[in-house]
C-alpha cells in the first residue's frame, strides 16, 4: 500500500498534515504502507515519523533535517567536499565579534563578499556587502533579528560571474538544468523570482558539468528533491562549477510553471515507486 500526504500525488491511502503534527491516526497508516509519498512543506516530525515506520519514504529529506538553514549547507558542502566559494559562518552577532577584529580575519577574499542570513531562498535576505561601513549596517539587521529569535548568517567571497546563475531541479532520477541571467542584477545571485531571465541550451557544455556537479553532489548526500545553485567563476570558466545553495522550496517558472513541475514530480514519484515495484492506483 502507498500512502500519500501530498496533495497532488495520489496514492492507495491519502492523508494531509498541514500546518499540524502527525498524530495516532497518521502513524497508524504510515505503519500499514509500504512507501510513502511526502510533500515538500512537510515538517520534521512528519518526516522522522515516515523514517522510523516505513520502509520507503520519498523525498529523501535526510540532509534537509540534518543540515538545517543556509550555515548548515555550508557544512554540508564542506562535509562532501564540493566546489564552494570560501566561506565564514556565524551562529551570532556575538560570534563575529569575538572571531574578527578586521575583515582579513573573516575571509581572505577582499571585498565584495556576500552576506546570506540563515533563512530565506529565491534571494531574499542575501546582500552584497561593498566595504566594511556596509558589513556593519547588516550586522545591526542582523542584531534586530536576533531580538526576534531568528540568529545566524555566513559571509562568503562574491565570485565575479556575470549575472549567470545555473539551477540543476532534481526530482529523483530527472535533472533539470538551466541558467538564470540577470545582466543587471541588483544582488549577488541572479533569480527568476527577481526579474532573471530563462536561459536553457544556449550553452550545453556548462550545463552539462552543472548536470555532473548535482548528480554527484545528490549521489553523496541521497537527495532527490531540491533546486541545487551553482555558478562559474567569469575569471575562470574552465574550473568546476561552484555549490552556492539547495533549495528545498524551489521556483518553477525555469521548469515551464506548477503544471510542468507537477507533471515532473508525478513522473519522477512514479519512476522511484516502478523501482520498488510499486504503482500509485
Amino acid at each position: 500500500m502507498i500512502v500519500s500526504f501530498h496533495p497532488m500525488l495520489a496514492g492507495h491511502e491519502n492523508r494531509l498534515c498541514a500546518g499540524r503534527d502527525p498524530g495516532p491516526e497518521d502513524l497508524a497508516a504510515v505503519r500499514r504502507a509500504r512507501a510513502v509519498l511526502l510533500p515538500q512543506g512537510c515538517r520534521e516530525s512528519l518526516y522522522r515519523m515516515a523514517k522510523d515506520n516505513a520502509p520507503h519514504v520519498f523525498p529523501n529529506y535526510d540532509a534537509r533535517f540534518a543540515w538545517p538553514g543556509k550555515l548548515g549547507q555550508a557544512r554540508l558542502f564542506e562535509a562532501v567536499q564540493v566546489p564552494r566559494p570560501e566561506t565564514a559562518l556565524f551562529p551570532s552577532v556575538e560570534d563575529f565579534e569575538r572571531r574578527a577584529s578586521l575583515p582579513a580575519d573573516v575571509l581572505q577574499a577582499p571585498f565584495p563578499w556576500v552576506f546570506k542570513f540563515d533563512w530565506g531562498g529565491e534571494g531574499d535576505f542575501v546582500h552584497a556587502v561593498e566595504d566594511a561601513a556596509r558589513l556593519n549596517a547588516l550586522l545591526s539587521a542582523a542584531r534586530e533579528h536576533e531580538k526576534g529569535g531568528r540568529f545566524g548568517f555566513l559571509l562568503q567571497e562574491y565570485v565575479p560571474h556575470g549575472g549567470r546563475t545555473a539551477r540543476a531541479a532534481v526530482l529523483h532520477d530527472i535533472f533539470r538544468v538551466y541558467f538564470r541571467v540577470a545582466d543587471d542584477a541588483p544582488l549577488p545571485m541572479a533569480s527568476a523570482a527577481k526579474g532573471a531571465r530563462i536561459e536553457r541550451g544556449k550553452d550545453p557544455a556548462r550545463e552539462a558539468r552543472c548536470l555532473e556537479a548535482a548528480r554527484e553532489f545528490c549521489g553523496k548526500t541521497g537527495i532527490n528533491l531540491a533546486g541545487i545553485d551553482l555558478l562559474f567563476r567569469e575569471d575562470r570558466p574552465e574550473a568546476a562549477p561552484l555549490l552556492i545553495e539547495v533549495n528545498w522550496f524551489f521556483g518553477r517558472r525555469g521548469l515551464g510553471g506548477s503544471e510542468a513541475y507537477y507533471r515532473l514530480l508525478e513522473e519522477a514519484a512514479d519512476r522511484w515507486l516502478g523501482e520498488l515495484g510499486l504503482r500509485r492506483p
